[in-house]
């Protein structure tokens, strides 16, 4: 299974360090998603990155500095968005439901099927799917090895999602909880639980 950490909602002081460092221990795809945030802070944000991570990220929102910073591609945040006039390279959705999942596949490269367990960046985010219904999309060839589970993936459910045939995993909440970012500037324990991580899907 593949694994992708998507950044927290806000940016944060120690962010681009961090970020660097996952890139270091291995982090192949991040998900840039800033919700709301005005497109200088992204850009910003990318500048302090070594460029030679640009080609790892995926951006959700304004999608033109992935042509700027040749980035890995763009997300679409549902599975009904269509990607900007001309835009050619690698294209991800978020799919709400499992029927939704046929005819997304094929305009993207990935997608992401959210939310399996209840949410641990965001308490609104209450689990979607019954155990059920994802074991019957299973059955029926729907999740595949262009699906990712999305929504309170840690440690605990990663080998039941690698059960039901995901190709990977989205991380958010079980990866940031670890570290606050208004009192703590030492992020050894986050790094350590990434490289756990990594380890679960491998």
């Amino acid at each position: 299974m593949k694994l992708i950490i998507m950044t927290k909602s806000t940016f944060f002081v120690e962010e681009d360090k961090i970020l660097t460092t996952l890139f270091e221990a291995g982090l192949d795809n991040l998900h840039l998603y800033k919700p709301g945030a005005e497109p200088v802070y992204s850009e910003r944000l990318l500048t302090l990155l070594p460029e030679e991570y640009y080609g790892r990220i995926t951006v959700h929102d304004h999608f033109y500095l992935k042509q700027e910073f040749r980035l890995r591609g763009i997300h679409l945040n549902n599975c009904q968005a269509e990607p900007p006039i001309g835009y050619r390279g690698n294209i991800s959705r978020t799919c709400h439901a499992i029927d939704e999942l046929k005819e997304a596949k094929r305009h993207s490269n990935y997608v992401f099927l959210k939310t399996l367990f209840d949410s641990q960046s965001n308490p609104k985010d209450k689990s979607t799917l019954t155990i059920e219904q994802l074991r019957e999309a299973s059955r029926r060839g729907l999740i595949d090895k262009r699906v990712y589970a999305m929504g309170g993936i840690n440690l605990d459910n990663i080998s039941m999602v690698k059960e039901l045939g995901f190709d990977g995993v989205v991380i958010c909440g079980d990866l940031w909880n670890r570290f606050d970012i208004h009192n703590q500037t030492d992020y050894k324990a986050l790094i350590s639980h990434f490289e756990k991580l990594r380890k679960a899907v491998g």
